[in-house]
């Protein structure tokens, strides 16, 4: 069975709408990097129902992903969090090469501030 990291993103945002199971499943089998094997004896299930567990998880978590796309959203807002980031960034050096107005970069550290403050609680 091929791995499909991106699964193991989707669980971080959608792993309590899982069931106990699935969710210890997929997280043993993409986090944690064990084998069916492994997984099925720690467990003591059948390989073929931890492979089972992890494939209707991974549908269910694509499922979820294609009607909310809360990883979708996410990544978005972070890179438009990077891109007033980088604006800042510029603002603050136009500012340093003409004009070199205080109040602009106490501004830009706000921004910079906030930004930082936004990536950190995330």
């Amino acid at each position: 069975m091929a791995k499909d990291l991106r699964i193991s993103y989707l669980l971080d945002f959608y792993g309590e709408m899982l069931t106990e199971t699935q969710r210890e499943a997929v997280d043993a089998y993409y986090n944690q990097d064990m084998s069916l094997s492994e997984i099925a004896a720690d467990r003591d299930i059948s390989r073929q129902g931890v492979r089972d567990a992890i494939k209707r998880a991974e549908q269910q978590l694509t499922e979820m992903e294609e009607g909310l796309g809360l990883c979708r959203r996410f990544e978005d807002m972070q890179k438009k969090l990077e891109a007033v980031c980088d604006c800042a960034l510029d603002i603050q050096e136009l500012n340093a090469l003409h004009s070199g107005v205080e109040e602009i970069d106490l501004r830009v550290a706000r921004i910079l501030d906030l930004c930082k403050e936004i990536v950190e609680r995330d």
